[in-house]
């Protein structure tokens, strides 16, 4: 009985909390997204708001640590199971909120301690299974850590964004690492991403240092990684595949593209090159919102138990994030006012994922629901 009450525990306090963190959430993505359509230039009503300017300045951090990085928390404390990982995702998404509120020194506080959590909820991932993906998953928890003790420090957004930009793309590796494990691989591929990984840390490290320097480690280390994927991936083959398969290998290998893309405009601004957008939005919306939309089908049945019905439709988002995306980095740098109206479809294609998401839910929920109704009439 002692057993079955303690795992009933982290399922209580998930539902306890999970309503508070969701809301969290989604707050630090409304307000990024709000924050980044000001910053690019895009007029908003309500623009001379105090909050509306917070999340503007704030917008890299919002997005990052208040949305990414608590969602991924929540990923990792259901995962585990355990009632102290919710501090995880809880923190970093209160932390969302004392950016808003203009409280930074507590939000700085608050994504430290959560990252500090976090850690130590990898550290439990890797007693438990001690494998390559999940040693892996603990370097990205503690890049996180280094980029939120960096931004508590007061340092700025050129030593700080590589390690949060660490953070989520050796997360992304690390699943692309453990979806692929049974897969045939020559010892010199994995040792080859190993190494690239080692180089994309040291450039973060050299960042703070030497920006030059470490801009164009960083920048080299993300295009040769999304080389790696492309070639290593199982993507290549589910693409031929069906259904939510191909649909997932469509938005990895796109977002894997934009890897590259990224990878080569991250070094190019470390020379000097106006290519700092293309850099940012290129990995934070190419890349790692793309891969937000391929895995989201199947991660929410399995963190939220909300079940999708999936069909072509989710197609239509991503469509609009890539046309959007490729209008705001290479339209804009022709005609300026491009740059905003792309940066508005980011947005509207964000929106329309999160419409397709609870369209999707529905649908499963009328479908299931009325065959449950004709068999209890059989």
């Amino acid at each position: 009985m002692r057993t079955q009450s303690a795992g009933r525990r982290p399922q209580a306090l998930a539902l306890l909390f999970k309503p508070l963190i969701l809301l969290l959430v989604a707050a630090a993505l409304l307000s990024g997204i709000v924050g980044g359509l000001l910053r690019a230039g895009l007029p908003l009503p309500g623009a001379g708001s105090d909050w509306v300017g917070r999340a503007a300045l704030a917008h890299a951090a919002l997005m990052m640590v208040g949305f990414l990085a608590s969602v991924i928390g929540i990923e990792r404390a259901v995962a585990v199971k355990l009632r102290w990982a919710f501090a995880a995702p809880l923190g970093s998404g209160l932390a969302g909120v004392a950016m808003l509120l203009g409280h930074k020194e507590l939000a700085a506080g608050l994504s430290v301690l959560a990252a500090l959590v976090f850690v130590g909820v990898n550290c439990v991932v890797v007693s438990r299974q001690r494998a390559d993906h999940t040693v892996l998953l603990l370097v990205s928890a503690l890049a996180l850590l280094t980029g939120t003790l960096l931004w508590a420090a007061g340092m700025g957004g050129g030593a700080v964004l590589p390690w949060w930009f660490a953070f989520l793309v050796l997360t992304i590796a690390a699943e692309r690492l453990e979806m692929t494990r049974l897969m045939r691989r020559r010892p010199s591929a994995q040792r080859s991403l190993y190494l690239l990984m080692a180089a994309l840390l040291a450039g973060a490290t050299l960042s703070a240092f030497d920006a030059r320097l470490g801009g164009l480690l960083f920048g080299a280390a993300l295009s040769l990684l999304a080389l790696w994927l492309m070639v290593f991936d199982i993507a290549r083959r589910t693409l031929f595949a069906r259904g939510l398969s191909r649909y997932m290998a469509v938005c990895l290998l796109g977002g894997y593209g934009w890897l590259g893309l990224a990878g080569a405009a991250w070094a190019a601004t470390a020379l000097g090159g106006p290519w700092r957008d293309a850099a940012l939005h290129g990995l934070g919306l190419g890349f790692i919102i793309s891969m937000v939309m391929g895995h989201a089908p199947v991660i929410l049945p399995a963190v939220a138990r909300v079940k999708l019905a999936f069909g072509p439709f989710f197609y239509v988002p991503l469509g609009l994030l890539h046309l959007s995306l490729a209008l705001r980095l290479g339209g804009g740098a022709l005609v300026p006012p491009w740059r905003a109206l792309g940066a508005g479809l980011n947005a509207a294609a964000i929106a329309l994922f999160a419409f397709t998401v609870i369209a999707a839910a529905w649908r499963w929920r009328i479908h299931h629901g009325a065959l449950s109704a004709r068999e209890s009439q059989a």
